[in-house]
């Protein structure tokens, strides 16, 4: 003869409960703009006094043109902007910020006007080439985390 055993059906129920409201938590609330926004971002495209220099393709990981700059020079602002597939600008709230990694800082260095814009210029140091990442933040500037990477760009200096 079997005894029941009234612990295991209400660990199954409470167990089963906590699945649930779990499951319902992340039905129920709407979606964070800030994952939406990132989630559009597809490219990037660099300009140059209005003018495109290069762009990203997020899908095939390609870029189209370089960077350039003169030793001892630095470029006009360059535009960064994040677009979407149709190469539309993607809108960005005030918690993303762009960052800008250069592979080798002896050769080029970039530099943004206040941290964290949208743009920069290209310092160019000592003749020679490097790579340059883009990188979509978002948090607080210096301390976000990347919703967005580029693969690297040749920065030629001569």
């Amino acid at each position: 003869m079997r005894h029941f055993q009234p612990k295991l059906p209400i660990a199954l129920l409470t167990a089963g409960l906590l699945v649930l409201s779990a499951c319902g938590d992340s039905t129920t609330e709407p979606e964070d703009d800030h994952e939406d926004h990132a989630g559009e971002v597809e490219g990037v495209v660099l300009s140059l006094s209005g003018q495109t220099i290069a762009s990203y393709d997020g899908e095939s990981g390609r870029w189209t043109g370089e960077l350039e700059v003169e030793a001892g020079e630095e470029t006009s602002h360059i535009a960064v902007v994040f677009v979407d597939h149709d190469q539309q600008a993607v809108p960005l709230d005030a918690d993303f910020y762009l960052e800008v990694m250069v592979e080798d800082e002896s050769i080029a260095e970039f530099e943004q006007d206040r941290p964290g814009e949208f743009g920069g210029h290209l310092h160019g140091v000592a003749e020679g080439e490097t790579e340059v990442t883009f990188s979509l933040m978002h948090g607080t500037v210096g301390s976000g985390h990347a919703d967005f990477v580029t693969a690297p760009v040749h920065a030629h200096v001569h």
